[in-house]
């Protein structure tokens, strides 16, 4: 590694301030703009699949490019790439800010995304140039614990924001931050890998955005899909699925490959990812559509739906190390296994919470059950990827389960809300059936159905009845997002070894590491 300058140059507390803020804008965007998403629904007239591009159009960036951002940083200086993610995102989200259409939304969350993908893979990568082994893992935890701060808090400014003034502004506390990061990082010395291979996997890169965006578009659009638009979302998902064979083609063959495939060979590596993919989809439906129910449903302010997850946050930030030392003591299977159990539990209680109760009754215990739950497994999760690989591709393994735990919410957003939309056309009609509503009112509702919940009628027993179908697509998908929990804690007990049966790739013999 080479440094443009001595570590003495940047004080600890400048570079920590610098990564944590920096972290912070990705962080706080990944949960503040659910809470957003009600408030632009109406503002812009977006339909259920307008508001999900919203979201996908982010996470599809960064999920696909995730890796050459990381890569980019060790080959052209960390400190470079970091600012320009940072600047890129902060200027994605001014333009964000001032769209005027869903559609300018939409391509601006895009390049946000873009900015995501160079900024994320820097901040720890700044952490780790900088900071020597004995005071790493300190570092390390100082930016955990403030990064989850301002992951709780976001929300709340950003609800109070919503609530007092307009949605344009979750966008806009991004430029302060922003501002701050550029100005200090000017303090921190640049640093990059002197091994690293120039050789980028351009190629990899564009196989996986396309196939990943040309199947995301085949299950937003399919639910509200015309005969006009049927060959166009076929041939946008067998497209998709040609691309992502491609991809692990170039990946098997590439002499410097985006994923190393070869890390799969481990089993516990492949078995803790698959976890992830499973465990973080659950999460990730969870925190699209409950936002959705608080606000449209259950009327709360965007205030109130900003603070309902604090629970969970406090959880995490109070235990986490708590539950880093489960898998010195127990191994990786139990808590593994335990863990996503609890997980499904709190999905269970979210599926069956009455609608009409108090927060504390019914939202407050799944709220923390699920938050001890992920806390169980979270940690233990990361500790198994990391242990079950070479110290040598360390930095890779993280990056590929950071990528799928982004992939998996990229797809639960997208296939869970074709199950909503399913379930609620379904209801819909059968209680519009039985008010035997006129013609008028059929066709009102009828033509605003891509909105959900957010269909307004004058009639109060029409507007009972598209509350009840949400309701009832809704509870479908969280019944699901349990389900997944339950087959993550599974797979674990299946999978997980407490050591490890690595496969040699090369010759397909399996030894002990």
């Amino acid at each position: 590694m080479q440094h443009d300058g001595s570590n003495s140059r940047a004080g600890e507390r400048t570079v920590l301030a610098v990564t944590i803020l920096g972290s912070s804008m990705a962080f706080i965007d990944g949960t503040v703009v659910n809470v957003a998403l009600p408030a632009l629904q109406n503002a812009l007239h977006a339909s259920i699949s307008d508001v999900q591009w919203v979201v996908e159009s982010y996470a599809l960036m960064l999920a696909a490019l995730l890796l050459v951002g990381g890569s980019l940083g060790d080959i052209f200086g960390r400190r470079k790439i970091y600012v320009i993610g940072v600047s890129v995102f902060a200027a994605a989200s001014a333009w964000c800010g001032l769209a005027q259409n869903i559609d300018m939304l939409i391509l601006a969350r895009s390049v946000q995304g873009l900015g995501a993908a160079l900024l994320v893979p820097g901040s720890l990568a700044l952490i780790t140039a900088y900071f020597p082994e004995e005071k790493r893992g300190h570092a390390i935890g100082t930016w955990s614990g403030f990064s989850a701060i301002t992951a709780a808090i976001g929300p709340i400014i950003g609800g109070w924001l919503i609530e007092h003034s307009t949605w344009r502004w979750v966008f806009f506390l991004n430029l302060p931050l922003a501002l701050a990061v550029v100005l200090l990082s000017v303090k921190v010395p640049e640093s990059r890998n002197e091994q690293a291979s120039h050789r980028l996997d351009w190629l990899g890169a564009l196989l996986v955005t396309l196939g990943l965006g040309s199947v995301t578009y085949a299950l937003i659009e399919w639910p509200t899909r015309t005969h006009h638009d049927v060959a166009l979302i076929d041939a946008a998902a067998v497209l998709g699925v040609m691309a992502l064979a491609a991809f692990l083609a170039v990946e098997h063959w590439s002499p410097a490959p985006m994923v190393s495939l070869k890390l799969f060979c481990s089993r516990n590596f492949a078995g803790a990812n698959l976890l992830t993919l499973f465990l973080y989809a659950a999460l990730g439906g969870l925190m699209f559509f409950f936002p959705m129910d608080l606000i449209q449903i259950q009327h709360y302010t965007a205030t109130q739906a900003g603070a309902a997850f604090l629970p969970f946050v406090a959880i995490m930030f109070g235990l986490s190390r708590w539950a880093g030392g489960l898998v010195a003591r127990y191994g990786s299977r139990l808590p593994l296994t335990v863990g996503p159990l609890v997980a499904a539990c709190g999905f269970v209680l979210f599926a069956i919470a009455p609608q009409n109760g108090s927060y504390w009754t019914a939202f407050f215990p799944a709220v923390v059950v699920m938050g001890f739950g992920m806390t169980i497994s979270v940690a233990p999760l990361t500790t198994t990827v990391m242990n079950a690989i070479p110290e040598s591709e360390s930095g890779l393994g993280s990056g590929v389960n950071n990528a799928v735990s982004r992939l998996a919410s990229l797809l639960a957003v997208a296939i869970l809300g074709v199950v909503l939309v399913m379930v609620f056309n379904r209801s819909l009609d059968r209680q519009l059936s039985r008010l035997s509503v006129s013609a008028s009112v059929r066709a009102q509702v009828d033509a605003n159905r891509s909105l959900l919940a957010a269909i307004h009628s004058a009639d109060p027993m029409v507007q009972d009845a598209i509350a009840r179908s949400f309701l009832s697509g809704y509870r479908t998908v969280i019944w699901i997002a349990a389900g997944l929990a339950a087959l993550s804690a599974m797979l674990a007990w299946l999978i997980i070894r407490r050591k490890d049966l690595a496969m040699k790739c090369a010759d397909g013999s399996a030894s002990r590491p």
